[in-house]
Parts: C-alpha cells; sequence; structure tokens
C-alpha cells in the first residue's frame, strides 16, 4: 500500500504573503521572483521548512499542489532543500470560485483536481485557502481518508505544524488548523511592534 500523499501549496504555507510587508518575519530569507520583464514578486522562504518537510516523508510521499506548478521543483525547493517532488497540474485558474456543491457553494479551484489526481488514496493537504467547503466536497467525490489542514498566510507553517501533519498520517478530522495560529499572529505583531519601536528610538 503507498504511503498517504502530503500535497504542499506555496503560497501562504512556505510563503507567508500576508504577513506584514515592512517586516520580514523571523527566519525567513527573502528572495525575488521575476515572473516576465514588467513584474518581480517578493517571496519569503524559511530554509529550515525544507528539512522539516523531508522528515515527513519517512510517513508520506510528498508532493506540490501549487499553482507554481513545475516552477515549484525548479526555483522554490531548491531554495528550502526539498529535491524533485512529483506535481500535481491544475488547468488555468477559473475567473470566478467553482460552484460545486447542490446547495451552490463555492470550492476552491484546486478540490476537482485533487479529487480526481488522488482517486482514492490517503491524502493530507496544507493549504491556505481551503475551507470546510471542500471537505464536504471531497467528501462526497472521495472515500473520506483525508484531512485537510489550513495555515494562516500572515503566518505560514510553525514547527507545531510539523508535527501535527504527522500525526495525521494515519487518519484525522476532515478539517483543521493545527496550533493557535490566532495566537501566534497575536504574538508576532507584538514582536513587531517592539522591533519597530526599538528601530525608533534614538541611539
Amino acid at each position: 500500500m503507498p504511503k498517504p500523499a502530503l500535497l504542499i501549496d506555496v503560497d501562504g504555507p512556505l510563503n507567508p504573503f500576508r504577513a506584514t510587508p515592512t517586516l520580514r518575519p523571523a527566519g525567513y530569507r527573502t528572495h525575488r521572483y521575476r515572473a516576465n520583464e514588467a513584474i518581480t514578486y517578493r517571496v519569503w522562504l524559511n530554509p529550515a521548512h525544507g528539512p522539516a518537510l523531508a522528515a515527513l516523508s519517512e510517513q508520506f510521499e510528498l508532493m506540490w499542489a501549487t499553482t507554481w506548478q513545475q516552477e515549484a521543483n525548479t526555483w522554490i525547493g531548491p531554495k528550502i532543500g526539498l529535491p524533485q517532488l512529483p506535481v500535481i497540474t491544475f488547468g488555468a485558474e477559473p475567473a470566478r470560485p467553482v460552484p460545486a456543491l447542490d446547495d451552490g457553494r463555492d470550492i476552491h479551484r484546486k478540490s476537482e483536481t485533487i479529487a480526481a489526481a488522488m482517486s482514492g488514496r490517503r491524502f493530507v493537504w496544507i493549504d491556505d485557502e481551503i475551507t470546510d467547503v471542500d471537505a464536504d466536497y471531497l467528501s462526497r467525490r472521495h472515500y473520506p481518508s483525508f484531512s485537510l489542514y489550513r495555515i494562516d498566510p500572515a503566518v505560514g507553517l510553525l514547527d507545531a505544524d510539523f508535527a501535527a501533519i504527522g500525526d495525521l498520517a494515519g487518519g484525522g478530522p476532515k478539517m483543521s488548523c493545527g496550533p493557535d495560529h490566532a495566537a501566534m499572529r497575536r504574538k508576532l505583531h507584538v514582536e513587531k511592534t517592539a522591533r519597530r519601536a526599538a528601530r525608533s528610538r534614538p541611539h
């Protein structure tokens, strides 16, 4: 029997793009991704996340489930020390949310593709945009061996998240958020405020 799959999103879990723009989160390094001649994106990555994810490969088969698609292997992975991983390929992003439930609720644009790609295999999906609606949809499309793990995109993956994700390898709730990200967000805000105040004091 294959290992369960660990489906990894980039923006949000690995790149906390919603964090305060002027204050890089502790432990992260700033990278610049040139999308084209006119557009360059700032990407924050934590080099400790690669080894932490690699350690989970004892329990999971790691896979990219991100709109970075193959560039997750060529651009993201090398910067945090991850080897080449299988990539779930998504089509063009729809112009509006996908209404896929009988009551008209919208699912995440990745959910249909992931349901088809996993084809009944147990998986844990790490993302910052998944909701209970996606859990409901996947329960109908996929036998109930999956767990969705939502990350706060202002915080990103925390040390405690990796332990919580490892605990899901053998089963667990269909939807969870792991540690108290709201509390961590408040803590980070206090730390950032203190750092700003320290910089503004005369020396």
